[in-house]
């Protein structure tokens, strides 16, 4: 079953991305060129969606329990390969800016058990959530709309959605955003 799963969430988000691709390839005068990513402009400046999950500890969470913080919501996969390479960047700034108000959340489109594994291996610092198919629809509330993965958003300390990123985040570009909105 756990192998029918995964594999059904590598077709959707697999499909996602090519129908992504597809749309950012215009024809512009006979020549094909590749548009940039589109932004989630449709959730920047809007408050951010609530969610309830169930961490990988067995406790339910809640998005307003970080009310007040500066919060980076990572949508991710231990199967992803940039997901599972800025983690410990993320873990990196979670201890740098933790005590200064920010707060890092993983939304993993995966199994809990995988999650739960991976997570204890690396010792990851801050609240994961596993939630499978149920995360692609938070998500795409946070403003997801190919599919990507990884994919992030920030949200300021009133609850504003400021900035998203499709793909992997580096550190440096990361902490930018951070340092902005602190």
């Amino acid at each position: 079953m756990k192998n029918k799963l995964i594999f059904v969430v590598v077709l959707i988000v697999a499909g996602a991305a090519g129908f992504g691709l597809q749309r950012m390839v215009i024809n512009h005068d006979n020549q094909n060129l590749v548009a940039e990513m589109p932004a989630a402009v449709d959730v920047i400046g809007k408050s951010r969606p609530e969610f309830t999950l169930q961490d990988i500890e067995g406790k339910m969470r809640n998005i307003n329990e970080w009310d007040g913080k500066v919060i980076l919501v990572n949508f991710w996969a231990t199967w992803c390969p940039p997901c599972k390479k800025e983690i410990p960047d993320f873990m990196a700034l979670q201890d740098q800016y933790g005590e200064k108000g920010f707060q890092i959340i993983g939304v993993a489109i995966d199994d809990e058990e995988s999650v739960k594994d991976f997570a204890d291996t690396l010792g990851m610092n801050y609240p994961i959530m596993a939630a499978e198919l149920a995360a692609m629809d938070i998500a795409r509330s946070y403003g997801n709309r190919i599919g990507a993965l990884p994919f992030s958003t920030f949200v300021d300390r009133s609850g504003t959605i400021k900035h998203t990123k499709a793909g992997e985040l580096s550190k440096v570009e990361a902490e930018k955003i951070i340092q902005s909105m602190l």
